[in-house]
């Protein structure tokens, strides 16, 4: 069973003096449970592609399924339940708020879907303390290395048990053995969890690692190898 798919997603941009074509035709289907890994040199459209499939953009054409429903067309109120409550997401540069603490920042998308405040904290801090962060639930980004603020940001990426995790990069901001650390808590919580993940990264030693490597190249898929 398919959680995730794409349908011919094309992605134009006008700049005013030509059109851009970023994505021309994509077609992909994610199983649940699966891990992809998205490669391709720089301007072949991964990062396009993983906005789209995260729906944080539109696609110019074609269809996007979540878990069997099409948020192609969805009003941004309906778009962002669907993110909500079925999404998490892990970003090259944290995206943590630096007024709120490490607990904070983990509970925060859990509180603004209407999740119980109680139970929340109490599985912020076991993921917090599952990434090795629990005697800094008190500390702000400020007070942690880059690192530590990529394990909050995991923590918070699954705080809401969502069926798919989307990361952009996730080790792209770190020194090589800070992103081996952060990539091992990433594949053991996902396994943990259930997660599907579809990741896109320039790394060939992480992407060794997916169950499943797609390859762009000028917004077209030029290879798709499953691996396990």
């Amino acid at each position: 069973m398919a959680i995730l798919e794409a349908r011919k997603l094309t992605k134009v941009v006008d700049t005013g003096t030509h059109r851009v074509e970023i994505l021309r035709g994509v077609d992909l289907s994610v199983p649940v449970g699966q891990f992809v890994a998205i490669m391709g040199a720089s301007g072949s459209g991964k990062s396009t592609l993983l906005g789209l499939l995260a729906g944080l953009d539109s696609p110019t054409s074609g269809n996007i399924i979540i878990d069997g429903t099409d948020i192609t067309n969805l009003k941004e109120d309906d778009l962002a339940l669907v993110r909500g409550r079925k999404i998490g997401f892990v970003f090259q540069s944290y995206q943590l708020i630096p007024t709120l603490t490490a607990e904070e920042n983990v509970l925060l998308p859990y509180e603004l879907t209407g999740g119980d405040v109680g139970t929340g904290t109490q599985r912020a801090r076991e993921l917090l303390k599952n990434v090795g962060l629990g005697d800094r639930l008190d500390h702000y980004p400020v007070q942690l290395s880059g690192g530590e603020q990529q394990r909050v940001a995991l923590a918070r990426a699954f705080m809401g048990k969502p069926p798919l995790l989307m990361a952009d990069e996730p080790t792209g901001n770190l020194d090589s053995s800070n992103g081996a650390h952060v990539l091992d808590l990433l594949l053991s919580l996902n396994k943990q969890e259930g997660t599907t993940l579809v990741m896109v990264t320039h790394d060939l030693a992480l992407a060794a690692r997916a169950d499943r490597l797609v390859t762009l190249r000028d917004g077209v898929v030029i290879s798709d190898e499953v691996r396990a």
